[in-house]
């Protein structure tokens, strides 16, 4: 309890004004992606709908398939019931709370000491990558789990019985935050636990080998509503092996930023610093007394859980160098899967998840390494010193030369009272004063961490993000509706937007809401052509990368197919100018041509495309269509939820209903009440046939995956929670 109201009251001295509701996160994803989400879901939550489908991005895209959208995490409830955004702003730092009680309760079991715990919690909370995750709600929460899940599954395995349920739910919950890369390096750090504990014959082995499949297998199956959604939305998404690059790995240089946190970069956008090359995370810092305590456990203790923290970290940090080591290109050739988790920075999670352990291990046995305190103080404070002229004597372009001398010197004075706290812990004889100097320590390491660099998350006011704000400034003619008509940002602007930053976080998220940039138009309920999603249909991918793999693509042609009645004006990114000739997004009458006659992306893309004339079908389509020409078809009527379309036609003969959607397996179509086939047409889109005379037509979203993984979770959630509160059995006398 003492340390649960030391975490909460570091963080609230962290984030006063945005615990208080003065101010919300704004920086970078967590503006542009994560409370756009959490809006939209919230919307879909009050309505009482289930967020299957967005059809305000992308033309329509799955939503709760995503997984690091968090539809089915409990906790999301907080930001689902409780006023935006300070709601979010609160899951966010709940989470971080939580990782640091998990880190203390896991160190803590490890170590037997309460004060080793006490600082790897705060370690694992405060570091530059972990207060990084705070603009990824997903991210965040997937994280805090880390030490609980090894925790549990480290129980699971020794003791069985209520422990392997206990387990199970943990792992489940993680698995429901949706952070897909983080779900696996925790597993692959459990099993190497479970591994070494096996070969060392700790326990039972015949135990061991029953009790964690079982662990895993029910992991599976309590999270299977949202894994069968999101491996069907891989099998049909853009993303395949080979996808990811090896953009954004750790730099050459990177191994500096552990002692000189802004070394060899700059502050740009919104005042966030990074490094040169890399900009998937602002900070890995992990504060001098960790790193100083960390490697002292290294040196000195012959612990075998010491040995598998330090290949953790070896691996971690080996990996994280991606391009820059021979290691990671060379196993993705014999490992093609994992080239499907983007930017190899990622892999510093592990030595972010090790470090505080080993930390904890190095206090916890201190009378031991003590008399390397001094060599390795010294070591640290030369290579921070050598640092310090590296960046000087050699700077890289672009390079804050003299923020990076500044911030050397600051390290070099935390890392000297460090060493004068580490000198007071080693003395026999403490006066009532010194006994201040395990908090002292701790909150030594926190302010280290927290004046590390300019701030990670910029906060600013919170109306920044009040619905329909730009909606209103813009007052778009025609203004842009579900259903009706779409906004499209150029290519051009798209890319501007990406280098695009200002200094100041307000006006930075104000002016790039304004261009509806990535998906702030979800707050607005303004659909538009592009989006910012993981996971995309194939094929729906394959006709937006006609436009945003260039810089000046212009398909007008294609444009008002889509009904794009608002574009960025040419050379302004932040006006909007009107389109006069979009279609409707609902068409009909169109001539079938089939893709054996002509290539459909350049066609599309042709001059003399003709959205309301013809139409675009795959082969396979050929036998369940048999109009051959245009047609006289009238819509009556049209009408698009969130996730259902219904049209009414009036079709003189047999017709062709073209919806401008995207196309995905899981919507089924219904004509007068009956089942009928749902076309793909130009390449990505909708549409089905219908015979002559007056119909209703109706598409649902309907995914079976989710169906049946949900019947499975909720008999397992069931399973699980039964054998957890079942009264243990009586031991006979």
């Amino acid at each position: 309890m003492r340390f649960g109201i030391l975490l909460a009251l570091l963080i609230f001295a962290a984030f006063p004004q945005v615990i208080l509701g003065l101010e919300t996160f704004v920086a970078r994803d967590f503006g542009f992606f994560a409370y756009p989400l959490a809006h939209f879901q919230r919307d879909c939550f009050w309505r009482g709908e289930l967020p299957f489908w967005n059809p305000y991005n992308q033309c329509g895209v799955p939503f709760l398939a995503q997984w690091n959208t968090m539809p089915l995490y409990p906790p999301s409830l907080i930001y689902l019931t409780l006023p935006l955004p300070w709601s979010l702003n609160f899951f966010c730092l709940l989470h971080l709370w939580f990782a640091g009680l998990g880190m203390f309760f896991l160190a803590r079991r490890w170590t037997g000491n309460n004060f080793a715990a006490a600082f790897a919690g705060v370690s694992f909370a405060f570091n530059g990558f972990t207060l990084n995750l705070l603009m990824w709600p997903s991210h965040m929460a997937t994280f805090s789990w880390m030490p609980w899940v090894v925790l549990a599954a480290e129980f699971a395995w020794r003791e069985g019985g209520r422990k392997i349920f206990l387990a199970a739910m943990d792992g489940a919950l993680q698995m429901l935050a949706g952070g897909p890369e983080i779900i696996f390096l925790t597993w692959l750090i459990v099993a190497a636990l479970w591994l070494q504990s096996f070969v060392k014959k700790d326990f039972s082995r015949a135990t061991m080998l029953w009790r964690f499949p079982i662990v895993i297998a029910l992991v599976i199956a309590l999270s299977a509503a949202q894994l069968l959604p999101f491996l069907d939305l891989v099998a049909h998404a853009q993303r395949e092996s080979g996808f990811a690059d090896l953009r954004w790995s750790m730099p050459g240089r990177g191994w500096a930023n552990f002692l000189v946190p802004m070394a060899f970069g700059t502050a740009h956008t919104e005042g966030i610093f990074f490094q040169h090359g890399q900009n998937w995370t602002s900070s890995y810092y992990l504060g001098v007394g960790t790193l100083w305590l960390a490697s002292l456990a290294l040196w000195k203790i012959r612990e075998r859980r010491v040995w598998l923290l330090g290949g953790i970290v070896f691996a971690g940090v080996i990996f994280a160098l991606g391009e820059n080591t021979p290691v990671l290109p060379a196993l993705r050739k014999f490992i093609p899967q994992l080239s499907l988790i983007t930017y190899p920075i990622k892999y510093i999670a592990v030595v972010i998840f090790a470090a505080p352990l080993l930390a904890a291990f190095a206090l916890a046995n201190f009378q031991k390494i003590k008399r390397r305190l001094l060599p390795l103080g010294i070591i640290l404070l030369t290579l921070i010193i050598v640092i310090m002229f590296w960046t000087r004597l050699v700077p890289l372009p672009g390079d804050d030369s003299q923020a990076a001398l500044s911030n050397g010197v600051s390290r070099e004075i935390f890392l000297l009272l460090t060493g004068v706290i580490f000198f007071a812990l080693a003395r026999e004889a403490k006066s009532r004063l010194l006994q201040f100097a395990p908090l002292l320590l701790v909150l030594v390491a926190w302010l280290d961490v927290f004046t590390h660099e300019p701030p990670q998350n910029p906060t600013a006011p919170a109306d920044i993000y009040e619905p329909n704000l730009a909606r209103a400034d813009l007052e778009m003619n025609p203004q842009p509706e579900l259903g009706g008509s779409r906004t499209m940002l150029s290519p051009a602007a798209a890319n501007e937007f990406v280098s695009f930053a200002t200094s100041d976080p307000k006006n930075n998220f104000l002016a790039k809401r304004a261009g509806y940039c990535a998906n702030v138009n979800l707050l607005d309920g303004v659909p538009k052509v592009d989006g910012f999603f993981s996971l995309t249909p194939r094929e729906s991918d394959d006709v937006l990368s006609l436009f945003y793999r260039t810089t000046n693509a212009d398909f007008p042609r294609l444009e008002d197919f889509m009904g794009v009645s608002q574009i960025t004006a040419p050379d302004e990114m932040l006006k909007w100018q009107a389109r006069a000739n979009f279609l409707p997004l609902v068409t009909a009458g169109q001539k079938p041509v089939f893709y054996d006659y002509v290539n459909p992306l350049s066609a599309l893309t042709g001059n003399d495309f003709d959205g309301s004339k013809i139409v675009f079908l795959s082969s396979p389509e050929s036998a369940s269509v048999t109009v051959s020409n245009q047609t006289d078809v009238k819509i009556l009527d049209s009408k698009f939820g969130t996730q259902t379309v219904d049209i009414e036609v009036e079709a003189a003969e047999p017709s062709l209903v073209v919806v401008a959607q995207t196309y995905y397996h899981n919507w089924r179509a219904e004509i007068d009440g009956q089942p009928t086939p749902l076309l793909r047409v130009n390449v990505a889109f909708q549409a089905v046939q219908v015979s002559k005379g007056t119909h209703k037509i109706h598409l649902a979203y309907e995914d079976r995956a989710f169906q049946t993984g949900a019947t499975v979770s909720i008999a397992v959630w069931l399973g699980c929670l039964t054998g957890l509160l079942r009264p243990p059995r009586r031991k006979n006398n």
